[in-house]
């Protein structure tokens, strides 16, 4: 195709708002490619972690990296569906990548874990717009029969993400240098070559027209979610070293340590107050309009999603630990290790989707999704450490399986409940409510594990040193040099670097894997119950036939016909 067909094909699919098959392809490269962004650098950071905070000298408060990350992210996701409402998404998502690409950039050069930590907020600000963007811009462009099929297109990118983070983090972390440059810096720099991409494909083929909304930007309830959020998601990450109920904390010669719980409780309670008074005085120009909430599908969805993501992530962060803890996986093997639950995502997304464009019909892959998280929770809640890896797999699989049907499903129920000019705050409402059950289960199902650990923790170490006391011959194994350590010690180098577990005596490394997968199958099993709840949700969402036309198509024709009616109405005062 020549420049002047491409350019015509723009400008036409500028007036009417549909899209070739082929610009919507284009268009996808660039939404991917800036949700990859996203998706990757969450799980490239994790890996190259401890290797960043020794360099930067601090690894007392490595957590704040990721903290700052997750508070900005999350608080900017409903914010961002707002403003491109009001503003147009192709804008706000050229945005999005800017500031994401400036913050990545500015990482890779920070001198300090403080200095790092600001500019991961940077980032963040960025992030919450690269998901419920992406997602929204498809909803503008394509039918919501047909969107499920190109949904499964984004979560195989969240899935490839997940499998190539750790490989990626791990091979620019071992790197002591590259082009005289600190390896661990390109775990952020490499973020800029995959923006410029992204912002090429977004600015070259998005061309989509935008019918502004009036309105009111809701500052106030902008102001009032940051107080609500960031207390509850400070609590859920560092609630496990704080305490769940603790107050506020000063060190022996009464400096101050940290706030407590309970004061975040009290701040976070006094925020959703606020929040909640101000969306009310807001109206239709809410940053969370309550008229969303009317529909019933709507909101059982968003219930449903809350649910299924604290037992999705809370299950799934425990994973990678047993991968490492009790197989003596390396992170970056663990990332592969994976694969069978990418596996089970990527074709189950592919085929639910295919499926709900040629039938219409969506509920039935929210049962069967929340079915087959169920069968899999239940499955690796009998893990023992003699388990094989393929046995493990099993699980994972089928948990692949049923993620994959579900996560577009959701989002598609979501989008389809409302009405054209709301997909934008309706999306982000939805991934917002996601993120949250999801930060929430992660803490409490991380915090499960350690607590069930810590109780048998005496048991372990009494057959461990056990062991050594019988035949003190075992410490003379260089394989074995670790149990040298206190057993606070032996824990600490467990929770940073498990693979020497792997190399050890069995007799010595049993009793801690053991201890290990019996404490994640007791996570496994709550995972079980709270999959089981979402199970039952699912046959209370409405279903709502699939709308046959996008979202920019119906609101070119409501502003049609309002402008229609508006003419005959002046028509008729004049007459």
């Amino acid at each position: 195709m020549s420049r002047e067909q491409r350019k015509a094909e723009a400008q036409a699919s500028a007036v009417s708002g549909v899209m070739t098959h082929r610009q919507i392809m284009m268009v996808l490269f660039g939404l991917m490619a800036g949700m990859f962004l996203s998706a990757l650098d969450q799980s490239v950071v994790g890996t190259a972690i401890t290797t960043i905070a020794n360099d930067l000298k601090g690894l007392d408060v490595q957590a704040w990296v990721t903290t700052a990350y997750l508070i900005t992210s999350t608080i900017a996701t409903p914010i961002y569906g707002k403003l491109g409402d009001l503003f147009g998404r192709r804008r706000l998502f050229i945005i999005a990548i800017s500031v994401f690409v400036v913050g990545s950039i500015a990482a890779g050069f920070s001198q300090s874990m403080y200095e790092l930590a600001g500019w991961r907020a940077l980032q963040g600000v960025g992030a919450g717009g690269l998901f419920s963007l992406a997602m929204t811009i498809l909803a503008d462009i394509v039918p919501p029969r047909e969107r499920a099929k190109y949904m499964g297109m984004f979560l195989a990118v969240f899935a490839t993400s997940s499998v190539l983070g750790p490989l990626i983090g791990g091979l620019f972390a071992g790197m002591p240098e590259i082009m005289f440059i600190s390896g661990w810096r390109y775990v952020f720099l490499i973020n800029l070559p995959i923006g410029i991409a992204a912002l090429i494909f977004v600015v070259a083929y998005l061309h989509v027209p935008h019918h502004p909304k009036s309105g009111r930007i809701d500052w106030w309830g902008a102001l009032t979610i940051t107080v609500a959020v960031v207390p509850i998601l400070v609590a859920a990450q560092e609630g496990q070293s704080w305490g769940w109920w603790s107050g506020i904390n000063n060190n022996a010669d009464g400096s101050f340590n940290n706030p407590g719980t309970i004061l975040l409780y009290i701040i976070a309670a006094i925020g959703i107050i606020s929040f909640l008074l101000a969306e009310r005085r807001m109206g239709e120009d809410a940053l969370l309009p309550f008229s969303l909430f009317k529909s019933s599908t709507f909101t059982m969805s968003t219930i449903l999603g809350v649910v299924v993501g604290a037992g999705m992530f809370g299950g799934m962060m425990t994973l990678p630990l047993i991968l490492q803890i009790v197989y003596g996986a390396t992170p970056t093997q663990s990332g592969f290790l994976m694969l069978p639950m990418v596996l089970g995502m990527m074709t189950a997304s592919i085929l639910s989707g295919r499926m709900t464009s040629k039938t219409g019909h969506y509920k039935r892959f929210m049962i069967s999704g929340t079915a087959f998280m169920t069968v899999a929770f239940l499955y690796l809640a009998q893990l023992n450490a003699d388990w094989a890896v393929w046995q493990m797999s099993i699980g994972m699989l089928i948990l692949g399986a049923g993620l994959g049907q579900l996560m577009q499903t959701l989002t598609t129920a979501a989008q389809n409940s409302v009405e054209p000019r709301n997909i934008g705050v309706a999306t982000s409402a939805a991934t917002f409510f996601r993120q949250m059950g999801g930060t929430l289960g992660v803490a409490v199902f991380i915090s499960l594990l350690f607590n069930s650990l810590k109780d048998k923790a005496p048991a372990i170490f009494t057959q461990v040193f056990g062991a050594i006391k019988a035949d003190p011959s075992l410490l003379a194994n260089a394989d074995n040099a670790a149990f040298k350590q206190t057993p606070e010690q032996l824990m600490g180098q467990i929770s940073k670097d498990a693979s020497f577990l792997a190399h050890a005596d069995k007799v010595l490394a049993h009793p801690i894997q053991q201890g290990y997968a019996e404490a994640a199958a007791y996570v496994f099993g709550i995972s079980t119950l709270v999959m089981l709840v979402a199970f039952v949700i699912s046959f209370f969402v409405k279903e709502i036939a699939l709308r046959s036309v996008s979202g920019v198509a119906a609101n070119a024709a409501a502003n049609a016909a309002e402008a229609e009616a508006a003419a005959e109405a002046k028509l008729a005062a004049l007459g």
